[in-house]
Formats: C-alpha cells, structure tokens, sequence
C-alpha cells in the first residue's frame, strides 16, 4: 500500500474490478482506488491483490457479509463526512453487479455517484483462449446470460433452452450449482460435440480453464467439485480449426480509406 493525496470530490464511485487480475483494472478505476479515502469491497469476488496500493490510512470496509440496508446507510454517511467512498464490485458492473439498487438509494438521499466499468469474465476468458467469439459465417452473436436459481430467476421469454436456439457464443454465468439442468438445456439445441469452455475463477491466482465438449460439461464441473465463480463459455468459436475470414482485411474489400487490389497473394 501507498500514501497519496486524494483530489476526489465527496461521492461513491461504482467501480468494476474485473475478473481478479489487478493488471485488468482500467486506468481510471486504478486512480480512484489509490485516492479513494473509503472502500467497501465485496470480500467474497475481489481478491486482496486488488487492493495493493490504496493509501495506508484509507478506511477498508468488507461487504460479504453485509445487508444493502447496513452498506447504504454506511456509504451515506462517509459521504457526508466530506469523504470519497469507493464501491468495488467483481467484474463489470453492467452484468449481475445487483447496483441498480444502490443507485437508486443513492439518488434518493441525493448522494453524488460515477459508474467506472469493468472487464468481464468473458472476455478475460477469451483472450485466455486466444479466442475472437464472433467468427465469420459461423457465429456473429454473443449471448450473455444466467440460468434461474435461487438469487434471482430467470424471465420466462429469457430460459436457456430458448437462447440456445441460436447457436450463437453463449456465456453461461452463474450456473455450476445448476450444471445439470444447464447441459440437458442446452443440448437441446447445441450439438452435443460443441467446445465448452469451463473457466473457474479467471484472473485470480488459482485459475482454471478447461475446453470439453458439451456432453462433458458436468461431468468437469462435478469432478473438480465446482460450485461458484465458474464461468462456462459455450461456442463453435472454439473449435481448434477455424477456415472462416472476415473481409475487413481482405484485399478485395474495398472501403473508405482502402481501394480494393486484385492482384494479391493468399496468406
């Protein structure tokens, strides 16, 4: 940890950490974080390395085991104080951050906030995999979604086996307590050799990733005993050769600031 001198105005700033490598926070993220003089964390999803280098003599506040009626009131409160109160939440914030609560608590006692994004597990994923999920003329869709369990559940227009329909690179959060209900959803419309990647706690220190094929997505899950922050990436983008190109480079694709050539070479 370091001492700094805070130039942060009194408010919350709602930041996404990222899957759990410090090295994915953005720039601004990391520059509030070091300034903030309060930061309440979610213990639980953000690994301590996030927390490196605020200052020594910031007020550090776990929220794991806290209720929204014990952080809001808290949050308020430094707030009022002339403080800059920084909520660390996993990942991104647009994606199962349960802040649009907090937010509106926030708006209520007129409490000044910011949103500061966050990289998702998702797409930490893919780079881990060296895999673009959006390949041409295979799949051009990316599906973002979570099956129904006891936190929240799911809209009825939203149920996996609907979304499943489109074949598209499907990113499953939330789903390993309910692996088997996920994979007899999802094979019914997935081919049961379809690449999955199951991704236990990616950007942390003790990562995991495995590439199986669907049918086996259980049975990984069930074998390492995998029963929280599991990510499982379900995609034909993952197929280990891939023939398809996209024309944005290609030299018979002419656009603005690129006449088309004929007279080329294949790579």
């Amino acid at each position: 940890m370091k001492s700094t001198q805070t130039f942060l105005k009194p408010a919350v700033y709602i930041i996404g950490a990222g899957p759990g490598d410090p090295e994915l926070l953005t720039l601004k993220a990391y520059k509030i974080l070091t300034q903030a003089d309060v930061i309440l964390y979610a213990d639980s999803l953000v690994p301590k390395q996030i927390l490196e280098d605020v200052r020594t003599d910031a007020e550090l506040i776990q929220t794991g085991n806290k209720t929204l009626e014990q952080i809001i009131p808290l949050t308020i409160e430094r707030v009022k104080q002339n403080k800059s109160v920084v909520r660390l939440h996993s990942g991104d914030l647009s994606l199962y951050s349960a802040i649009s609560e907090q937010m509106q608590a926030l708006e209520k006692a007129k409490i000044p906030f910011e949103l500061i994004p966050g990289i998702s597990a998702f797409q930490a994923a893919a780079a881990k995999l060296s895999t673009e999920l959006t390949v041409p003329e295979l799949v051009q869709t990316i599906i973002l979604t979570r099956i129904s369990g006891k936190a929240s559940s799911v809209p009825e227009t939203e149920e996996l086996a609907s979304l499943a329909t489109h074949k598209a690179s499907l990113c499953l959060y939330l789903a390993a307590r309910h692996v088997e209900k996920a994979q007899a959803k999802l094979l019914e419309h997935y081919p049961k050799d379809t690449p999955v990647a199951v991704c236990y706690r990616v950007g942390w220190q003790d990562e995991q990733i495995w590439v199986v094929p669907l049918a086996e997505m259980v049975a990984v899950t069930q074998k390492y005993n995998l029963i929280r922050t599991t990510l499982y990436l379900i995609s034909p983008a993952l197929q280990k050769s891939l023939t398809s190109r996209s024309r944005l480079y290609h030299p018979e694709h002419s656009h603005l600031f690129r006449p088309a050539n004929t007279q080329y070479q294949e790579l």
